[in-house]
């Protein structure tokens, strides 16, 4: 049963399923994402969290990692499993670097470390939402070497084969196919793609290029410059 039944309509800005066991909490988290318009379910555990994304559809899901039973890394990994690339931003108690990079690596596109503002997790969602609704592009398809991004449709291939990837991975992608050759630094890319000094520092940029590398595998677009940032390669 959700902690919460009110909220569940959405308003214009669509559902968010917040997946929270501590109702303190989760009822703070949803505060703010109403008085921000959206609708809100709750949930206390990963398998009625599961039951619920299959059931609404939501718009985007706020995951709590230390979930009884089934964690929130399952129900992640469950979801990504089912391609499904709903945006996900994990809330944890964690605040080692390696529990961050680990919940990046599984898919989800923000990671907030508890105690955090509701507000700042409010403003979180909206531009994980953004993202992957994406601005109309003047340019649709960019392609460096074999591999190529449609920007209004936010499809990604290499090669001849189609490959999935989060909001932000495609964002940063675009990000560095726009201006192929130049080396863009990991703060400059924070700020570009994340809109703001992510909670994992520069390493978030890492382990979403390390993420990109291995979906674009056998290509190889994107160079590291050592102890500056990154650039789509030219000489793919």
């Amino acid at each position: 049963m959700p902690l919460t039944a009110p909220g569940l309509t959405a308003p214009g800005r669509g559902l968010v399923l917040v997946v929270e066991d501590e109702a303190a909490i989760a009822d703070l988290i949803a505060l703010y994402l109403r008085r921000d318009g959206f609708g809100v379910h709750i949930e206390s555990d990963g398998e009625a969290a599961l039951a619920a994304w299959r059931r609404l559809h939501p718009v985007a899901v706020v995951l709590d990692i230390g979930l009884p039973g089934r964690d929130g890394a399952d129900v992640c990994r469950t979801m990504r499993a089912a391609d499904d690339w709903t945006p996900i931003l994990f809330v944890t108690a964690r605040d080692d670097e390696v529990d961050r990079l680990v919940g990046l690596e599984l898919g989800a596109d923000d990671y907030i470390t508890k105690p955090f503002s509701p507000r700042e997790l409010a403003l979180r969602v909206r531009t994980v939402l953004r993202r992957a609704a994406g601005a109309v592009p003047t340019t649709d398809v960019l392609s460096v070497g074999a591999v190529r991004v449609d920007l209004s449709r936010r499809r990604a291939w290499s090669g001849d084969a189609e490959v999935r990837l989060t909001s932000t991975e495609f964002d940063l992608l675009a990000q560095l196919f726009r201006r192929p050759g130049r080396v863009f630094e990991r703060d400059e890319l924070l700020s570009s793609v994340w809109g703001y000094q992510a909670s994992g520092g520069t390493r978030t940029v890492d382990v979403h290029v390390a993420q990109l590398r291995a979906k674009l595998a056998p290509h190889r677009p994107i160079r590291t410059v050592r102890g500056v940032g990154y650039a789509a390669d030219l000489d793919t």
